[in-house]
């Protein structure tokens, strides 16, 4: 009697507050968190890569001096890293279907996904700082340039990283765990502390 209620509470929030979940669940959220990160990211990647391949066909284009010229190419070839390094993590999947190495297509899909980010906030910077040198002149484009870097790495880089500090001294005031680590390996170390404890 007490064993099916034993397996049960494996799968509910503990009194720490963490998830109970098998090594196997606990790869399984992660992947389709990375996915549903994935559609977002290469949805701005697209849009953004379809706006630079309408402007080489646009009259005004003949007009651009040489540091736009040299912007725009840099920003054609981010868009189309972005895009690669966007679908890498699929293929990767792909190439190790059926492979039994679940956990190893997560840690790299997280750092594909992260690698992502950095080559897509590089391209809106850039995108923003052209338009603006075509519309008001070089140091309007140069201040938005300076601007939008600062704006992206707060909101991007710094506000995460001040959540998860906030989530660890949570964790540390009242004496509970919480699953706040931005990396999947992390969750399946937790995911195999807790299976062991509960086969205990």
């Amino acid at each position: 009697m007490n064993a099916p209620r034993h397996a049960e509470s494996a799968h509910h929030d503990g009194p720490t507050g963490g998830r109970r979940e098998t090594p196997d669940e606990r790869s399984d959220r992660n992947w389709n968190d990375i996915l549903q990160e994935l559609r977002v990211s290469l949805t701005g990647t697209q849009l953004i890569g379809g706006f630079l391949l309408a402007v080489a066909f646009q009259p005004r284009f003949v007009e651009l001096d040489d540091y736009q010229l040299g912007l725009y190419l840099v920003l054609v070839v981010l868009a189309g890293l972005a895009t690669v390094v966007g679908l890498a993590p699929v293929t990767l999947h792909r190439a190790l279907f059926r492979r039994q190495a679940k956990d190893r297509v997560v840690r790299t899909g997280d750092r594909l996904l992260i690698a992502n980010l950095v080559v897509v906030a590089l391209l809106l910077v850039g995108v923003t700082s052209l338009v603006f040198d075509l519309a008001l002149g070089r140091t309007a484009g140069l201040v938005v340039l300076v601007l939008g870097a600062i704006v992206l790495f707060g909101l991007w880089f710094v506000l995460p990283r001040l959540h998860v500090a906030g989530l660890r001294g949570d964790g540390d005031g009242d004496g509970r765990s919480n699953d706040a680590g931005p990396s999947p390996a992390g969750d399946d170390a937790a995911s195999d502390e807790e299976a062991a404890t509960t086969n205990r």
